[in-house]
């Protein structure tokens, strides 16, 4: 009797980090499907010859409280895998690395006055550039969200 007691404790555990329950309610889930992930941990959702770049719920729940914001400017050119900007948190600087390749179109300005909005709202208000893509190819070295879900799960068991 103790072992299936056991062994269903250990798959309710499986599946709360499979399905990344959060234990404090909010308006979005961890990963959202119909974007594409890098694994360093941005999202980038297609709209067209546009893409919205922000960081994932996973990097912020690693950084902490996030206090500030560096932003590119309008007009520059992003490669994919390559540094774009920076997120300052209470913890640790992390750079951004654009998962697209483009030109930045609309950078997220609300962050200069409310870093925060990348905590409370990663997917929705707290988005960090836009970008018009010169090659959509790239898309398809980028992770769905059951991959970025288990890529995720296996760096948090290491």
């Amino acid at each position: 009797m103790a072992m299936a007691a056991s062994s269903r404790l250990m798959w309710a555990s499986r599946a709360a980090a499979y399905l990344r329950i959060s234990t404090f309610p909010r308006a979005f889930s961890t990963v959202m499907k119909d974007l594409k992930y890098a694994d360093t941990h941005e999202w980038v959702k297609v709209e067209g010859d546009s893409a919205t770049v922000g960081i994932t719920d996973h990097a912020q729940d690693h950084l902490g409280d996030v206090v500030y914001v560096e932003l590119p400017e309008v007009g520059i050119s992003v490669s994919q895998g390559k540094n774009f900007g920076a997120v300052e948190s209470v913890k640790a600087t992390s750079d951004i690395n654009s998962p697209v390749s483009g030109e930045v179109v609309e950078v997220n300005e609300k962050l200069s006055e409310e870093p925060g909005l990348v905590n409370a709202s990663p997917y929705d208000k707290g988005w960090i550039i836009k970008v018009k893509l010169s090659d959509s190819g790239e898309l398809n070295s980028l992770m769905d969200d059951e991959k970025y879900s288990k890529f995720c799960e296996e760096e948090d068991n290491h």
